[in-house]
């Protein structure tokens, strides 16, 4: 064996990253055994000595059974180099297919900048990059490899933050078979089960073995905690457009003839009404309408609570997902030295998501108005078409994501001798797929909704009919809606008729044939020079295809166009590993990796990407590393050939004379009141009313976004490392690894938000912006265009800090102490080439610090870890900046939103792991995450999720989850 010769470095290598207390390995001797070359994350070369210049983090098997989490997703981002995750398990307002998947977002860098690879090979990717690490049964890793350090040069596009590489496991002699169960103590929701079978067998000509996988987690409905019950937390309990009937007279436009004032109080629009139907009940759209063809049943609305509804009431917090996998891989030794493997594995994720009832009103669709006919049976102004708005509480918008993944790879490899130097070679075929199907319901038929509100009367049966007296439309053909009657007045007929079944298919394949030959071709006075070389053909096309009745803009679902795209890339790379200086004065060794890789795409061009390595050991016990890299990601499918789709975005106007920067910046004031937002303009949210807080609210108009550009050219980026490890010899089981890093990231491909776009044309007064940007006569914003471009840039640096113990053994047992720390010291984007760089660092989502420490025992069967995970403090957007209670900082520097910020003090989470093995083979483990029941904050600086209690902590922790697990041997 070579455990002993390598016991030294994988330690070391373990120091430089690893998350959650991982042991050193044994050391056992076997004097004879030549020393083993292996293959580490980040180089293509093999070596003896795992330790390397590249900043990598390990996680194995064990470690990820210690945590208590089941997937893939989950484990990784729990690290302390990784970020909050793009999609979260609580973006239930997300509607593309990257919906109930988990993706990491290393450095806050983004999940599309990060290249993971299973077993060296790249892993499918959506049309628009992500790769959803949900898919990867987590019973069948060996261990995770985390590159902290961009690896263009080698891997090619999009290791631009970094590369996880996910080891397999190879062979395994006889079975296991493991079993999960867990849930949140209160309620019991978030019911999580695990299940995996898998079994080997074989020997040193050949082996094979499969595994089977099984896993759940269940639903956290926002209603049932007071925390999450309310979009903006239960000191803001506020609702959208309510589930009565709201009605105002037409202009002649076709907008809402609601009543206006001038500056003395006067009533401007005679004739105008804003009325509201009188109900039972209230928030909770629980109650009965009055007659909705009454005038004398309505009331003029105000906004008050009872009026509106509380859309979290309908919502998930956390959706539900499952999937099941099936994996098999073999290996067979063939004549003249070669061998052969394979692995094949199919996943299926199946996801739902629930968001509450659609905002309805007669503009929801622009170009296709729906208003309540002047000879509707229901309408209570008979001879006036009415304007109306209403939350269509009885048909909850659903969708379920069934999500395939297919993946097949072969190799061949053997190795050849040349004057006495040893080459290995392979050659091999990687077939990774991603497709899928996504059906909703609880949007409306427009089409049908128009019918239904059409002219109708009440036939001879008393039944209200569709059409006119004189020109019925049959009963089978048209069925009436009693829209501002609300819940109580709908039938199920009625709501069968407008309900719209939305269907959507997508898929992704990457299919790619690669050769590589690595070697030592000749010695140098400090050892040999490595190289490897290899060529790659990569193919990638995919679809995005919503269904033909959504693509016309006929349904409250957004209105969304096809993508197609497809591309090939030609690729070859060079790698040579030469050490210079051995066994001098304070150099013990001094090594360069030297890289390069050519990379020729069909739908843009050729880039050329770069990197240098050292490693230095001054003395046997430290290391002295750095790497400088060129990186780049090439833009992806959707970025380049996405169709784009309607969004109803979250948004901040800047021209909001009490929340936006108007109120206080005279050029901002001066450039909105030329747009036609003047003094006293308010953004107005669903209900049409003023706002009520500095933050992003969701708006009544759709806007477009995320359209594609076929000239988008590649992201560029920089990546410099330098990092010291350290192992005394004099203190046995102690290391220490200090890592700084700094990516900057040029050419930066970015779909931007609709405040980014209102900030870039208002506040730093960039008029390319402004021409996207279309108000009415009433300053609101009523369409608004982001697609994706090349602009501006992004830049980090931070420092990563592991230290590690590993205690003499005691009566009392062994024990072992791991910490990695990750400190960002800035997170800059500048949005335009002349815009200036905003700071992001220390805001909510990017905080400065982030730290996992791990405390192990063990003796005997027994053994414990407790980890203790902490996020530091943050800043917030205010509510209010007059408000004290809410902001602590009402006149602080700007920040990415504005002027002021609320500070959040830091978080910590404790979590527990006992196990015991048992003399059958078997093990039990039990645990606690979150075991003080730390309950989550509420942010405001967050949308998209059904409430504002977003844990910093990517898992959402909501109170103490316990969990138990059996693993069995045979």
């Amino acid at each position: 064996m070579m455990e002993k010769a390598l016991s030294r470095s994988i330690r070391l290598l373990c120091v430089s990253g690893v998350a959650f207390g991982m042991h050193a390995a044994h050391a056992q001797e076997t004097q004879s055994a030549p020393l083993q070359r292996v293959e580490v994350t980040g180089s293509r070369i093999r070596q003896v000595d795992m330790e390397t210049a590249q900043p990598i983090q390990v996680v194995t098997q064990e470690q990820i059974q210690k945590t208590g989490l089941v997937t893939v997703g989950d484990i990784i981002n729990n690290l302390s180099s990784v970020g909050s995750p793009d999609f979260s398990k609580g973006s239930t307002l997300t509607s593309n297919s990257e919906s109930g998947g988990q993706y990491a977002n290393l450095r806050n860098l983004g999940a599309n900048r990060l290249l993971v690879l299973v077993d060296g090979k790249r892993w499918t990717q959506s049309v628009d990059g992500y790769t959803d690490l949900s898919t990867i049964p987590s019973s069948m890793i060996e261990r995770m490899e985390v590159l902290k350090d961009g690896a263009s040069a080698i891997y090619g596009s999009d290791a631009v933050a970094g590369v996880i590489n996910i080891i397999l496991k190879k062979s395994m002699e006889g079975g296991q078979l493991s079993l999960y169960e867990g849930a949140n103590q209160h309620g019991g929701d978030n019911k999580t089960k695990d299940f995996s079978l898998s079994y080997g067998a074989g020997n040193d000509k050949a082996s094979i073995m499969f595994g089977l996988s099984h896993t759940e987690q269940g639903v956290i409905w926002a209603r049932d905690r007071d925390i999450t019950s309310y979009t903006y937390g239960p000191n803001h309990i506020s609702g959208g457009a309510g589930p009565w009937g709201r009605i105002a007279p037409l202009t002649a436009g076709g907008t809402a003839n609601t009543p206006k004032y001038d500056k003395n109080g006067v009533l401007t629009n005679p004739g105008s009404f804003n009325q509201y139907l009188n109900h039972t009940g209230g928030f909770n759209g629980v109650g009965t309408g009055s007659p909705s063809n009454l005038q004398s049943s309505y009331h003029d609305f105000t906004g008050a609570r009872d009026d509106t509804f509380n859309s979290s009431s309908q919502m998930q917090y956390q959706m539900p997902t499952r999937l099941d996998s099936i994996f098999t891989k073999g290996s067979i030794e063939l004549p003249y030295g070669m061998h052969f493997a394979s692995t094949a594995m199919f996943a299926q994720r199946n996801s739902n998501s629930q968001n509450a009832g659609y905002p309805l009103n007669s503009l929801t669709q622009s170009d296709y108005p729906v208003y309540i006919d002047k000879n509707n049976a229901y309408n209570p102004y008979p001879g006036q078409d009415l304007f109306f708005y209403r939350r269509t509480i009885e048909l909850p918008r659903t969708t379920e994501n069934e999500n395939r993944t297919v993946h097949i790879d072969a190799t061949l490899s053997g190795e050849f001798n040349v004057k006495g130097k040893t080459f290995n070679w392979d050659v091999g075929y990687n077939h990774s797929s991603v497709s899928g199907s996504m059906v909703s319901s609880g949007n409306l038929n427009l089409l049908n909704l128009k019918q239904a509100l059409g002219p109708s009367f009440r036939n001879a049966s008393g039944q209200v009919q569709c059409g006119t007296a004189a020109s019925p439309i049959p009963l089978a053909s048209c069925v009436p809606f009693d829209i501002l009657g609300g819940p109580s007045a709908s039938t199920p007929e009625a709501l069968a008729y407008i309900n719209s079944i939305g269907q959507h298919g997508y898929g992704s394949t990457t299919n790619s044939a690669t050769a590589n030959i690595a070697g030592e071709i000749f010695d140098l006075p400090a050892g040999a020079v490595g190289v490897a070389g290899g060529l790659e053909h990569r193919e990638v096309r995919g679809y995005d295809t919503p269904g033909q009745f959504e693509q016309s803009g006929y349904s409250t679902d957004l209105a969304a166009n096809a993508t197609y795209g497809r591309y090939n890339v030609r690729e070859a790379y060079l790698e040579a590993r030469i050490p210079v200086l051995k066994d001098l004065p304070f150099v013990k060794s001094l090594t360069f990796d030297v890289a390069t890789r050519y990379s020729d795409y069909s739908n843009f061009g050729n880039t050329h990407n770069s990197k240098v390595s050292v490693e230095w050991r001054p003395i046997a016990d430290l290391l002295v590393r750095g790497n400088w890299g060129q990186g780049f990601r090439a833009p992806a499918l959707g970025d380049t050939f996405g169709g784009g789709s309607q969004s109803f975005d979250y948004y901040l106007d800047p021209c909001d004379s009490q929340y936006g920067e108007a109120k206080s910046n005279a050029a901002v004031a001066g450039r909105c009141a030329t747009a036609g937002a003047g003094a006293g303009f308010r953004q107005l949210d669903q209900n049409g009313k003023p706002i009520t807080g500095a933050v992003e609210t969701q708006g009544a108009y759709p806007f477009q976004s995320g359209a594609g550009n076929r000239n988008l050219r590649p992201e560029t980026s920089v990546t410099d490392t330098l990092g010291f490890v350290y192992s005394p010899s004099w203190l046995p089981g102690a290391s220490a690894a200090l890592d700084f890093y700094r990516v900057k990231i040029d050419n930066r491909i970015t779909g931007i938000s609709a405040t980014d776009v209102a900030n870039n044309c208002y506040v730093e007064n960039n008029p390319a912006f402004c021409s996207s940007i279309q108000r009415n006569a009433a300053g609101e914003i009523t369409n608004l265009a982001h697609g994706n471009t090349n602009q501006g840039g992004l830049k980090t640096d931070g420092i990563d800090l592991s230290l590690a113990y590993r205690f003499p053994a005691t009566p009392y047992g062994r024990f072992g102490l791991k910490s990695d720390t990750s400190y960002t010291h800035s997170f800059s984007v500048k949005d335009s080439a002349e815009a200036e760089w905003q700071n992001y660092t220390g805001e909510y989502f990017y905080n400065k610090f982030k730290s996992v420490t791990s405390l192990d025992w063990s003796q005997g069967n027994w053994g414990a870890t407790w980890t203790v995970r902490y996020y530091s403090p943050t800043k917030d957007q205010c509510w209010d900046t007059e408000d004290p209670a809410e902001c602590s900082n009402p006149t602080g520097y700007t920040q990415s939103w504005g002027t002021g910020y609320n500070k959040l003090g830091s978080v910590v989470y404790h979590d527990l792991n006992v196990n015991y093995k048992t003399s059958w083979k078997g093990q039990v483990m039990v645990g606690i995450n979150n075991a003080f029941d730390k309950k989550p904050r509420i942010v405001y600086a967050v949308n998209g999720v059904s409430s504002s209690a977003s844990s910093v902590d990517p898992n959402m922790a909501l109170d103490r989850f316990f969990y138990v697990r059996y693993n069995q041997s045979f």
